[in-house]
């Protein structure tokens, strides 16, 4: 039986990952659409991906995903869609993915609490501070939500966030000692 590399369980109101499905392409699967469920972030639901070594692209649009979801260690895995779950805390759910992802390039996580919008009643300047954080906590991000991330932008969220990352640090260095 050949692998596939493309697989997708959109809009079938799954409440788990068919890992069973899944598993027997995890030697070719690069790409795994799980839109349009009922899919939450218990830690047994997003675990077994992380056997899948070739995944590159994994889409989870239209869940019941939190800022709280465990992701597993995936290092191969370059672009996360999460449009239109509901993330709210948006340092949890950017700390994640920055260390679960570490290669991570596309992130697209629109119309969610935590990505302040037009379309989801944010002002333009909410939508502005949420790019800048996201983009000072994800260094190698090329694109986030719709946009690429322009140099420009880069230099400036570093400015921008650049205190706060350090006194977070401080913190966790002062709770160790």
């Amino acid at each position: 039986m050949l692998g596939l590399r493309y697989l997708s369980f959109a809009y079938q109101d799954l409440e788990e990952i068919p890992y069973s499905s899944i598993l027997q392409h995890q030697d070719t699967l690069e790409v795994l659409d799980l839109s349009y469920n009922l899919l939450e972030e218990y830690p047994l639901h997003t675990s077994l991906l992380g056997e899948l070594e070739k995944l590159t692209t994994l889409i989870l649009d239209c869940n019941n995903y939190t800022s709280h979801v465990k992701f597993p260690f995936m290092p191969s895995v370059t672009t996360v869609w999460v449009n239109k779950n509901k993330i709210k805390n948006l340092p949890t759910f950017v700390e994640e993915v920055r260390r679960k992802f570490p290669n991570i390039r596309i992130l697209s996580m629109m119309n969610n609490e935590a990505a302040p919008s037009y379309f989801n009643g944010g002002s333009l300047h909410q939508y502005l501070d949420y790019r800048q954080y996201v983009i000072s906590q994800i260094p190698g991000l090329e694109v986030l939500d719709d946009k690429e991330v322009l140099e420009e932008e880069r230099v400036e969220a570093q400015k921008v966030y650049k205190l706060q990352r350090s006194s977070v640090s401080k913190k966790k260095k002062d709770i160790r000692k």
